[in-house]
């Protein structure tokens, strides 16, 4: 007996959206499944050391995955639409080093330096999203280039030198009241010292999460990364959402490099470099899909906790600079084995 078109419209729609349904009670157990992760370890380091459970120290940590935290949320936008970008860590440098020379040696007022050390950002967003889209150069080979050609900007602008508001060169200058403004940024709230960077990190989760999870823009993204000669046969923009999530990861990384100079007060050439792999690890722990087409911010921000968790954690317990890259390395190759298995799980029970 034949269906009519009705018919079998209901059941293509009802299979969208039960495959919609499995997707996100994957994701809701992925991220469950890391934040069970976290109190795990810190009842581990308690157990281990009762130190650990004062609030002081949970505000350090807080405050140690602030700034990944702001940079991965923007890679994990590059990784959603299924590219990689390896560049944020220089951008974060060249950002507060670009700040740094503007502010204190050409002696433009700090509400104009900062916004152009964020064009900056816009400018290398652009740049990266450009050659990958319109050049057709894969994403990890831009971006690979991107990083050493920010970092040798970065000691050009700087010229390697070490920059402090508080102790400007004598050929510098800084205006006291625009010292208080920038070190006003981060500065200490309340009885437990919370650093207005963590309100910064958690205000711009919100905007970037409504932005993946609420909006056009995010659900186009989505489908792009999910299936990239799909979107381009429903004519969806697929070099512009490239382009703009490029953009963004640059900002953001931008945004934490300058939020991080008004926290410690000081700029370096080589600052950021650091920073590539505990960003990057904390996508992927957080669930992101290398394939493109998945990724949570929840999910971003429990990586990034995790990470700076074990960072504090393992400080504390100071058993050497060796064993925290140990744990940050098998973490990372785990959460990268557990998506692979989740993704062959999820094709076999489509099949």
């Amino acid at each position: 007996m034949s269906m009519s078109s009705g018919e079998v419209g209901h059941q293509v729609e009802a299979k969208r959206v039960s495959s919609a349904a499995k997707a996100t009670v994957d994701a809701a157990l992925r991220v469950g499944g890391l934040f069970l992760a976290v109190i795990a370890v810190a009842l581990v380091f308690v157990i281990i050391n009762p130190n650990f459970a004062n609030p002081n120290l949970a505000v350090s940590v807080l405050r140690a995955m602030s700034s990944v935290a702001i940079m991965a949320m923007g890679l994990t936008l590059v990784i959603v639409v299924g590219e990689i970008d390896l560049s944020f860590g220089a951008m974060y440098g060249l950002a507060a080093n670009t700040l740094a020379v503007v502010w204190i040696m050409m002696g433009v007022s700090v509400y104009a330096a900062i916004p152009i050390a964020i064009l900056v950002a816009v400018c290398v967003g652009l740049f990266n999203g450009l050659l990958v889209t319109s050049m057709k150069i894969p994403s990890f080979i831009v971006t690979l280039g991107s990083y050493n050609l920010l970092y040798g900007l970065s000691l050009w602008v700087s010229n390697t030198s070490t920059f402090n508001p508080n102790y400007p060169p004598p050929d510098g200058n800084v205006d006291p009241g625009e010292l208080n403004f920038f070190i006003g940024l981060t500065q200490n709230i309340g009885k437990y010292s919370l650093s207005a960077e963590i309100f910064w990190m958690l205000g711009i989760a919100v905007v970037i999460g409504f932005l993946l999870h609420r909006s056009l823009f995010g659900f186009r993204l989505m489908a792009i990364g999910g299936n990239p000669e799909a979107g381009r046969l429903a004519r969806l923009p697929v070099r512009k959402y490239k382009i703009f999530a490029f953009i963004l990861c640059s900002v953001l990384a931008a945004i934490a490099g300058i939020l991080d100079f008004s926290f410690i007060q000081t700029s370096q050439p080589d600052i950021g470099l650091s920073q590539t792999f505990p960003v990057f690890a904390a996508v992927i722990i957080g669930g992101a899909s290398l394939s493109g087409g998945k990724g949570t911010i929840v999910g971003t921000l429990g990586g990034a906790l995790l990470l700076a968790e074990l960072q504090i954690g393992l400080a504390l317990l100071s058993p050497g600079p060796h064993v925290q890259q140990i744990f940050l390395g098998a973490v990372t190759i785990g959460a990268v084995a557990l998506d692979l298995f989740l993704t062959k799980l999820r094709k076999s029970r489509a099949s």
